[in-house]
């Protein structure tokens, strides 16, 4: 039921930053209600994230008011707000990796029965207090962020991408609690760039453009065509535009660009195999903890297998460091730009990194040379480059636009691609999308795990399910539908036994 009181228990107004020449907010305002779960709404680089963290006191503004219940408040620290009641959970995990999660909870005085109350209630069953924070998963990382935001009972909860890094499962959790939230005594802040997510549980949107609040929107279901244009500016190309014809590249005739057989890994890598061709794009579906951060992990350089093989090319390779894998043609798109970046460094900077060594003669830059190749991947891939003097100034979208650039302006063979487009607007989501078939049209081969099971279609040619560490099936793109991959990522799908077909060397010519 939606709330009808006309009360704002929060409102910010006149809310303006600058960061140096880049304006990340313009006067915006917003108004929350009591018992509302109101969508926060723009496309990356509208200056959501920084109202959030102005809110919660991490960042100071240039100008503007903030008061919740009538009071006028000024956080200095997020701490300080929230013991005043306004409490976030940010797009990146808040946890300090090195400390367990008992010393986690113990610095923001966190009781634990509530803590543990809302870790079962949110679906992440079975956690011990004493494992350090890094050594879970990121999905796990963030439901524990929520748990601990909602042990302290906050009077405004502000949620910033929580379910981009979820997989299904946890991600109704969080859904389902936020729609019981709704007409309550706590209002709650939620940034997703998920148009259904927005539709099932919020009642009003306010939407940012360019730093700036373009409008208010009363969600139902027929006002996401309206967002999307206060977003933007215009009216988005829609994504069924975007369809491609998907291939079956074993149709070919030609050999696998990666092979692996039976790869293992501890417990969480039991028996994986498949085979990625030349041109393909190849998804991979599979709920938290199935063995994907760990495949990724293995094909990338940065963990060794216990167990299995795998081939480049035809060829038997062994990687030791992620530089070994590289050389073989395999480059890594996280989906944490942090990993991936020098966020201090510039964006020109952060494409030729990888590269510098190709631009060299007798020990010496070839730097007109450099600089043709990062300018071409910046123009390929509409990096707005505003901000190039810090990469961390640039949006998130933007900055996976560089990561991925990186590859590009070296030119991709096999390009492994974890959640790329987590927390990214719809825009740059298409933007991405495109770029990927462009690559593979082009020969490149692309390994696409993604918790949007929407993409699949998009972008894929088919899909391998993985559950329990082995892969338990194989989807056509065409019959991939949200509902087929669930199934499948749960083990009761109808989805076909994987095919692998017999390394090159055993095929008949």
């Amino acid at each position: 039921m939606r709330t009808t009181t006309t009360d704002f228990l929060l409102e910010a107004d006149g809310i303006s930053k600058r960061y140096g020449t880049v304006v990340a907010l313009s006067s915006a305002s917003l108004r929350v209600r009591k018992g509302e779960v109101h969508a926060l709404m723009g496309a990356n680089g509208a200056g959501k994230s920084t109202l959030v963290k102005i809110l919660t006191g991490a960042v100071r503004p240039n100008a503007g008011t903030i008061s919740l219940n009538g009071g006028q408040r000024t956080a200095h620290s997020p701490a300080e707000a929230r013991r005043g009641g306004l409490v976030s959970v940010y797009q990146e995990p808040s946890l300090i990796p090195d400390l367990d999660l008992q010393s986690n909870l113990r610095l923001t005085e966190t009781p634990v029965e509530p803590f543990l109350h809302w870790i079962e209630e949110l679906g992440l069953a079975k956690l011990d207090l004493s494992t350090p924070a890094g050594n879970l998963p990121l999905a796990s990382q963030r439901i524990i962020d929520l748990a601990r935001a909602l042990a302290i009972e906050p009077e405004v909860l502000m949620l910033d991408e929580i379910t981009a890094a979820l997989p299904a499962n946890l991600t109704e959790g969080v859904l389902d609690f936020l729609s019981r939230q709704r007409g309550g005594d706590r209002s709650v802040i939620f940034i997703s760039h998920r148009m259904t997510e927005i539709a099932s549980v919020c009642d009003r949107a306010t939407v940012l453009r360019e730093g700036k609040t373009v409008g208010v929107v009363d969600v139902d279901e027929s006002s996401a065509q309206r967002i999307v244009e206060l977003m933007l500016g215009e009216v988005v190309e829609r994504q069924s535009e975007l369809a491609h014809q998907p291939i079956d590249p074993r149709s070919r005739e030609e050999a696998p660009r990666l092979t692996t057989r039976n790869l293992q890994l501890n417990t969480r890598l039991t028996d994986v195999s498949f085979d990625l061709y030349p041109g393909e794009v190849l998804g991979v579906v599979a709920l938290e903890g199935q063995g994907q951060d760990e495949l990724f992990n293995v094909l990338s350089g940065w963990e060794r297998p216990d167990g299995g093989e795998l081939l480049v090319d035809g060829r038997p390779v062994s990687f030791r460091h992620p530089a070994d894998a590289i050389r073989a043609g395999l480059v890594y798109v996280p989906a944490d730009r942090a990993e991936a970046l020098l966020m201090q460094r510039s964006v020109p900077e952060n494409i030729a990194l990888p590269f510098s060594s190709r631009f060299r003669r007798w020990g010496r830059i070839r730097r007109r040379q450099e600089r043709d190749k990062v300018n071409a991947a910046i123009d390929r891939l509409q990096v707005d480059t505003r901000a190039q003097g810090e990469v961390r100034r640039l949006s998130g979208g933007n900055q996976q636009k560089v990561t991925i650039a990186r590859w590009v302006a070296g030119g991709v063979e096999t390009l492994l691609c974890f959640d790329p487009t987590r927390g990214i607007d719809i825009r740059t989501k298409q933007q991405i999308y495109v770029l990927l078939r462009d690559l593979a049209e082009a020969g490149s081969s692309i390994l696409l795990y993604t918790s949007e099971l929407s993409e699949i279609q998009l972008v894929c040619d088919r899909a391998i399910v993985i559950f329990g560490g082995q892969v338990v099936g194989e989807l056509a793109a065409k019959g991939a539908d949200e509902a087929a991959l669930l199934r499948a990522a749960h083990n009761i799908g109808s989805a076909t036994p994987p095919s692998v077909m017999a390394p090159p060397e055993d095929r008949k010519s």
